[in-house]
């Protein structure tokens, strides 16, 4: 039941993911699956407590999990774990350490150290999930996958403001509106960059770049807009997600 169980926990904790993956072709689901169901437990373990040492065991955990992964030995029996442990591989494994690593700023208040601190956090973050899920369904070209991971995480990360202001972070180095316009168009100029070479990812993969249909329309109204973060307008409408959703997947390109 272990594909089961992952799914259902990413129905019900990221609706986004869930219908891209149900989007993608049956035999990427298991893969995709997988790694959103590992995303969502190391995501929100920052967030089911108060203390931070007891998010840092959380994460430490995980990142335990990676490591019987990596060196190949019996993996420890959790919904997740099963799956997951059938689907990666030990550079998989590397690569989603770093994400767990990444994850540790979210256990803190602290603000980003300098741009490139935010950059790296969305790249370990957003980019190692999507480039693990291209790789492991057949992708070879990691830049333009990267890229694509860069611009959907930056516009879900800009979605996030005000639940991350709620909790008490400082989520961004400029929250002036200026500031925002220009993360949401340097964002935007990278995911259209991924999305000129996306050819370059091998078909079989492109599902693994579904999670990022929506996000030219979101940073496109940041950029526009600014003032609609702080309100958490920026997510289209059900409609134009959805339609988002079906032309991605029925042209392979997002």
């Amino acid at each position: 039941m272990a594909f089961e169980d992952c799914a259902r926990l990413v129905e019900r904790a990221d609706p986004m993911r869930f219908r891209a993956a149900m989007a993608a072709p049956l035999s990427a689901r298991r893969i995709l699956f997988a790694l959103y169901a590992f995303n969502i437990e190391v995501s929100r373990a920052p967030w089911v407590t108060k203390e931070p040492m007891i998010a840092e065991m959380r994460l430490q955990w995980w990142r335990d999990v990676l490591e019987e992964v990596r060196s190949g030995g019996p993996v420890r029996r959790h919904e997740v774990t099963d799956e997951l442990a059938a689907v990666l591989d030990p550079e998989g494994a590397e690569t989603l350490d770093a994400l767990i690593a990444a994850r540790r700023w979210d256990v803190y208040s602290d603000t980003f150290e300098d741009q490139a601190h935010f950059e790296a956090y969305i790249d370990a973050t957003s980019g190692g999930l999507m480039w693990t899920a291209a790789r492991l369904l057949g992708a070879e070209a990691e830049a333009p996958v990267r890229d694509i991971a860069y611009g959907s995480g930056v516009a879900g990360f800009l979605q996030a403001i005000p639940a991350l202001e709620e909790a008490g972070r400082k989520p961004l180095i400029d929250g002036t509106p200026e500031g925002v316009r220009s993360l949401a168009r340097s964002a935007l100029a990278r995911l259209k960059q991924g999305r000129a070479a996306q050819k370059a990812v091998a078909a079989p993969a492109r599902p693994a770049l579904l999670p990022a249909h929506a996000s030219v329309a979101v940073l496109r109204r940041a950029a526009k807009m600014p003032e609609l973060v702080v309100k958490g307008a920026l997510a289209p409408s059900a409609l134009r997600d959805r339609m988002a959703l079906a032309r991605a997947a029925l042209t392979g390109r997002v």
